[in-house]
This record gives structure tokens, C-alpha cells and sequence, in this order.
């Protein structure tokens, strides 16, 4: 028998309670898995990486932690190679990220018509992006090699000069960028077509009744609906040039990325401090720099692309 409240309505009884409460709380308990493991692989590592990278830690001896404040920072900013593999990181990141992005955006565009057997292209634009790194890399490898190498016999039937590909500066930072453009071309082709899919037929009908060509087409309908797709292609290849790892590793199979380091990255340099030199505290600090930079890049773009939507509206 329900009981009156102190207003004279029906009170709600101790079942309906419990129901309206659980249905209060069952989004939460669907996202604390999340959470859960958010904190403890990306929370928890994030802030035991800052704090160790004011430490001093060496590998033989990890129990051992000595404070150094900003110390292990300072002497990355003096480090002439840390330079370097920053210098490194950004220009195979230029050399693969905008030629990829390019081609990408041309094999979409084809492959948004209908041709035949589009599925199979479809398809095998996934190829490159499911061969594992190891294996690509090492076959590009092979390809640059100086004195067998695919690519220098080419070279040598058209008269031109060998080229070594892996101990010249441009030439191996082409090498390891052409590792990187193969392999997400056409991952980035599928995500350029997912958007063209999107776009509103309408808009192409009414671009060819005023007389556009299909450059005009493109230009003034594909691409201004793909400003988004464009923004978040651009956002992950920064991300994943400045986390380049395994392609310059395995290039020459080193950490030190060429006999000069010409090719050195970022990640091969926190690598190099961490297992090669055992300065766990200094491969700390640099991993905390590449977050930061990854933050401002991510950023940079955000805000360039907000700039860009107002200035159109």
C-alpha cells in the first residue's frame, strides 16, 4: 500500500527508487572500464614518466632514483643531437607526411568514380598498411641498397650515378620517408573516399549544370567538404611522423640512424638514451617532450582549422 509524502502525493516506493537510481548510475558503470584502464595504461604511465624524468635513473641500477629537477631537460637543450634528431624528425616527417597526403587525396578521387573492380583497389589499398613495419622496411631496404640495390641499377641504365641511400643525409631521410608514404597512402585514400561518399551528389550535379569542369569540381566541391577529413589526416600523420620508430630503426638496424646520425629521430634518440646509454631519466625527459610537442602541433592545427571555418562563414 503506497504511502502519502508530506505534499499528499504518493510517496515512490523503495523499488522504483533503487530503478530511477540505477538508471542514474548505469552510464557511468558502462564507462568506468574505460576510465579504469585509461588510468592505469595512460594516466598512471604519463605522470610516472614525468616524474621520473626528474630523476636521475640509471638501467643497471633502477631502484635508485636521485633527484635532478629540470637537469635532465637542460641537457637535452644543449645536446647537439637532440637537435639533430629533432631537426630529423621534422623534415622525414615533411618528406612523408605531405607527399602521402597528396596521393592519397588523387587515389581517392579516382576511386570515388565508378570503375571496374573497385572493390578490388579498395582492397588493396590496405595491403600496405596491414604488412607489418619489419617486413616493409626491410625490403625498402633492400630496394636502397648502395651496391645491389634495386633502385641504383635503375639508376645505372639511365646513366645516372649510384646513390647511397643510407649513409647520404637526404637520400636516407628520402629512404625512410618513402618506407612511411607506402604504407599510409592508401589507408588515407580510404579515409579521403569515406568523406567524398559523404558529400551530397547535389552539389556535383549543380557544379556541372553551371558548366564546371571536373577539376573545378574537385577543387570547389571535393575539397571544401573534405576540410575536416583533410584536418584530421593532417593531425594524425603529424602525430605519427613525430612518433616515427620502427621504419628508421630497422632502416640500417641501429639506433643511432646512420653512420652521422642523418637520420635519427626523435623516438630512436629516446631509445638510444634509455637502452643504449641506460639513462632511463634522460629517455623520460625526452618522451616528455615529444607529448608536449605532439600537444602544441595538435593544437596549432585545431586552432589553424577553427581560423579557417570562421573565415569562410
Amino acid at each position: 500500500m503506497a504511502t502519502l509524502s508530506s505534499a499528499g502525493l504518493p510517496a515512490a516506493s523503495p523499488a522504483k527508487a533503487r530503478t530511477r537510481r540505477a538508471g542514474r548510475l548505469a552510464p557511468y558503470g558502462f564507462l568506468a572500464p574505460f576510465f579504469v584502464l585509461f588510468a592505469a595504461f595512460g594516466l598512471f604511465p604519463l605522470l610516472y614518466t614525468a616524474y621520473v624524468s626528474l630523476h636521475r635513473v640509471e638501467l643497471q641500477s633502477a631502484d635508485r632514483m636521485d633527484w635532478l629537477g629540470l637537469q635532465n631537460y637542460t641537457r637535452l637543450l644543449v645536446d647537439p643531437f637532440f637537435w639533430n634528431a629533432l631537426r630529423n624528425t621534422f623534415t622525414i616527417g615533411v618528406l612523408s607526411t605531405v607527399p602521402q597526403l597528396l596521393m592519397a587525396l588523387g587515389l581517392a578521387h579516382l576511386l570515388n568514380y565508378r570503375l571496374r573492380g573497385r572493390t578490388f583497389f579498395r582492397v588493396a589499398m590496405l595491403l600496405p598498411y596491414a604488412t607489418s613495419v619489419a617486413a616493409a622496411t626491410l625490403v625498402f631496404a633492400q630496394l636502397f641498397g648502395r651496391d645491389y640495390g634495386l633502385i641504383n641499377w635503375v639508376l645505372g641504365q639511365l646513366g645516372l650515378s649510384p646513390v647511397d641511400w643510407q649513409a647520404d643525409t637526404w637520400a636516407s631521410q628520402f629512404g625512410v620517408s618513402a618506407i612511411v608514404t607506402w604504407r599510409w597512402t592508401g589507408y588515407n585514400a580510404l579515409i579521403y573516399l569515406a568523406g567524398m561518399q559523404a558529400i551530397p551528389g547535389e552539389l556535383y550535379e549543380s557544379a556541372a549544370v553551371d558548366g564546371a569542369s571536373r577539376w573545378q569540381q574537385f577543387r570547389h566541391v571535393t575539397v571544401p567538404g573534405l576540410r575536416p577529413t583533410i584536418v584530421f589526416t593532417v593531425v594524425v600523420s603529424t602525430i605519427g611522423a613525430t612518433q616515427l620508430f620502427g621504419e628508421p630503426l630497422l632502416y640500417e638496424g641501429n639506433a643511432g640512424g646512420g653512420i652521422s646520425h642523418q637520420y635519427q629521430t626523435l623516438g630512436l634518440y629516446l631509445y638510444e638514451q634509455g637502452w643504449s646509454f641506460f639513462h632511463l631519466g634522460r629517455a623520460a625527459a625526452v618522451a616528455w617532450v615529444m607529448f608536449l610537442l605532439i600537444v602544441v602541433l595538435a593544437l596549432s592545427n585545431a586552432a589553424i582549422a577553427a581560423r579557417r571555418n570562421r573565415t569562410d562563414r
